[in-house]
């Protein structure tokens, strides 16, 4: 089984990660900068490429916005829960993590990754069932940090977040009710911090086996935020707490 990677940022990304890449297709006569260099790195690696018209790629990504590159590649591969602890522990760091639970949305996955990415954080937990997983629109969105920031497919978040407790880190959930606001909460030391689904939010299992809840408080007329927006909020609040811990 493939996977379509397009766009110039994440098919250079994935070249540059070393991630396998069984071909590459370029629009021709293309001379964006960008290509060039994924160019110089598919030559580098051995990786064939082929030049194609602007009708095939698009056919290649189903329409698409695939900036004059696609490239073919194996399934994404997953990493385990341990590796994220692991890489934690690499890098002498109290664990952050982010557990989305059962988006569906690959936007929403991809922004995620992303902002994990951004802000320094050790990984990503999703669920195997009822998830969206790693595809061709979570690397594109990704812009590239898929392949920095690993992602742990779990069969059940709930055992999850146990084994987390066990390693001891203090889980915090997103929920208006009954919550925190989320600049009070202490954000600092081994944490993961869990993200509901769209539209439905935590579910009640999860949400009793957190630790804490905190809320984003919402000032206009929306009712809540669109889950990577609450992610990339809730994790840089993570971070300026445990720079500010660090002074």
């Amino acid at each position: 089984m493939e996977d379509r990677i397009f766009g110039t940022n994440p098919v250079f990304e994935a070249l540059n990660s070393g991630r396998e890449i069984d071909k590459i297709f370029i629009l021709e006569g293309a001379r964006h900068s960008r290509l060039g260099e994924i160019i110089s790195l598919a030559k580098k690696r051995g990786i064939h490429y082929t030049n194609v018209s602007r009708k095939k790629l698009d056919e290649l990504s189903d329409g698409g916005n695939h900036q004059g590159v696609l490239a073919f590649a194996a399934v994404h591969s997953y990493s385990e829960v341990e590796d994220i602890l692991e890489a934690a522990r690499k890098k002498g760091e109290s664990p952050l993590i982010l557990i989305a639970e059962g988006l569906k949305d690959p936007h929403n996955l991809g922004s995620i990754i992303r902002c994990a990415n951004a802000a320094g954080a050790h990984g990503v937990i999703i669920p195997k069932n009822r998830s969206v997983g790693l595809n061709s629109t979570v690397a594109k969105v990704s812009a590239g940090a898929v392949e920095y920031t690993p992602v742990a497919r779990v069969t059940n978040i709930a055992s999850i977040i146990d084994k987390l407790k066990e390693q001891g880190l203090w889980i915090a959930g997103t929920a208006l009710e009954e919550s925190t606001l989320y600049t009070n909460a202490d954000l600092t030391g081994a944490l993961a911090i869990v993200i509901g689904s769209e539209g439905e939010g935590l579910s009640r299992l999860t949400r009793e086996k957190c630790d804490f809840l905190v809320k984003i408080p919402m000032l206009g007329q929306a009712e809540s935020l669109n889950a990577s927006v609450a992610a990339g909020i809730l994790l840089y609040e993570s971070v300026r707490q445990r720079n500010l811990k660090s002074k």
